[in-house]
């Protein structure tokens, strides 16, 4: 799959523009931290210096500019509502509707896992301003049975992933206390009954994998506005979901913090005024660690490796994510997400490590500024906005993380990420600019890859190894403009070969991963 493409472009002037925002923070802040006039003045000459440091190659793509411009970027279809003269109107329109005015009724998909419990964390805290009426899960039953509950009063039904478990379920309700009132279903239909609810107008989308196509197909047949947390959903199927969404007028808004962090810099942001997309990363498990340092681990003490993948340096998260944050792939598969709700080309997406995590991704716009969403990691903020868009529904006091107070943090820093160390950001952008069923063929050999890897299947390395190798095999078959059975049909076939890639592995037909 690889071909001499351009490693992830311009971020020598990211790096910069990142840094403007840091000089504006602190020569914000000076007089509390202490800083002089004399250092003021000198942070504000470094920024006229570091504008004036354009890396010469930068803005190679796109139409032609004004006299003595840059080319204006190339701009594709795009999911989320910025950036067009409708995503105006809608903007604006909903948000002369005062906060005091409007309710939102959530589906929710998902609602044992961590979207899901914290979508609930934020009905709890407003009830007056959000209401559950559909919940699905998958095999936490008491789980599922316990919010229905709680929220019985509003819920109208409920699904679990295995149709034969419904007994069970109803079981536990009146276990609980509750024998009517909420239908309770199972399996495809059953999710797709809590997609389409009538009384709920947006459904978020915490389902994991692309099991979660399907029920988000039926929602925006529904028109319901999608707050987007499940990643398939345009990884895999954004040349089938963006067509829909613009067939039946439908609002899709990211629940993701990166995403939604680029979302809501894009606010105010007119048709035409977006440059690129700068995607922050935490740098996972081996941020400290060199390339060559990696590489020696994983031939001498892969145990080591496999332990420390497994373990994230800021959060406590699922063992999947952990491991693609290890490997960088999460941030790979974000870049494409962001071409599919952003518009973006992939020469115009980059990808820039910032340990401390406060800088949750930002936006440059045609005239050098650069726009940020700051914030302590709090998953909460950008679900609640993914909600309640174009409203900032305020939370209460304490429940919620503190605001971000720039004096306490004092300093973050910036780098940019080591292909050499992470090859999986390669393969995702390589898989971006191929397109088609490519992308949902990365995706699905790199959960079924990471799965294997924590299993002992192979070694670290083998993980990028082997989803390339599944792209390359995929090449004969690609499609490039895929229809829903396609789609479905390359992740099923994309994981049987990565696991057959693993049992020859393990036999020594191959070289060993």
């Amino acid at each position: 799959v690889h071909t001499p493409l351009q490693q992830l472009p311009r971020r020598r002037y990211t790096l910069m523009k990142l840094s403007l925002v840091l000089v504006a923070l602190a020569a914000a802040a000076a007089p509390a931290a202490g800083f002089t006039p004399a250092a003021r003045r000198h942070a504000r000459t470094g920024t006229i210096r570091m504008l004036h440091s354009k890396n010469p190659e930068y803005g190679t793509q796109g139409h032609h500019g004004a006299m003595g411009t840059d080319p204006l970027p190339k701009r594709h279809p795009m999911a989320a509502p910025v950036l067009s003269d409708s995503a105006w109107k809608q903007m604006s329109d909903e948000a002369l509707t005062g906060d005091d005015d409007v309710n939102f009724a959530i589906s929710l998909i998902g609602s044992t896992g961590s979207i899901g419990t914290q979508t609930l964390d934020i009905v709890r805290a407003r009830p007056d301003k959000f209401k559950v009426t559909a919940l699905s899960a998958g095999g936490n039953l008491d789980l599922l049975a316990d919010q229905a509950v709680e929220f019985k009063d509003t819920v109208k039904v409920i699904s679990c992933g295995d149709e034969s478990k419904v007994s069970e379920l109803k079981d536990k309700l009146v276990e609980r206390g509750v024998s009517s009132g909420i239908e309770v279903m199972g399996g495809a239909e059953g999710v797709n009954a809590v997609a389409t609810e009538d009384e709920a107008g947006v459904v978020v989308t915490g389902i994991v994998g692309c099991a979660g196509l399907l029920p988000t197909i039926e929602a925006i047949k529904k028109k319901k506005r999608i707050a987007l947390a499940n990643k398939e959903t345009l990884i895999a199927g954004g040349p089938v979901i963006l067509p829909l969404l613009e067939e039946y007028g439908v609002t899709m808004t990211p629940a993701d913090s990166e995403h939604s962090a680029i979302f809501q810099a894009l606010q105010g942001v007119p048709p035409g005024g977006m440059r690129k997309v700068v995607l922050t990363a935490s740098g996972g498990a081996f941020r400290d660690i060199e390339a060559a340092e990696l590489a020696r681990r994983c031939k001498e003490d892969p145990e080591w490796v496999r332990a420390k993948a497994t373990t994230h340096p800021n959060w406590d998260m699922g063992a999947k994510i952990t491991v693609d944050s290890a490997t960088m792939m999460n941030k790979g598969l974000e870049v494409i997400e962001a071409h599919y709700l952003f518009g973006a080309d992939y020469d115009d997406i980059d990808v820039v490590i910032h340990p401390q995590s406060i800088i949750h991704s930002a936006v440059e716009t045609m005239d050098n500024s650069m726009i940020a969403q700051l914030g302590w990691p709090d998953m909460r903020l950008p679900i609640l906005y993914s909600i309640a868009w174009p409203h900032r529904i305020a939370m209460p006091t304490g429940q919620f993380e503190r605001p971000l107070n720039l004096v306490e943090l004092g300093s973050m820093t910036f780098k940019a990420p080591d292909t050499d160390k992470y090859p999986c950001i390669q393969l995702a952008y390589d898989a971006g600019r191929i397109g088609g069923t490519m992308t949902g063929c990365l995706n699905a050999a790199n959960e079924e890859a990471n799965e294997l890897f924590r299993g002992g299947a192979f070694n670290y390395e083998g993980i990028a190894k082997v989803v390339e190798e599944t792209m390359n095999a995929h090449k004969k078959d690609m499609s490039g403009n895929p229809d829903l059975e396609s789609i479905l049909e390359v992740d099923q076939w994309a994981r049987r070969y990565v696991r057959e890639v693993a049992k020859k592995a393990a036999e020594k037909v191959l070289v060993a991963f």
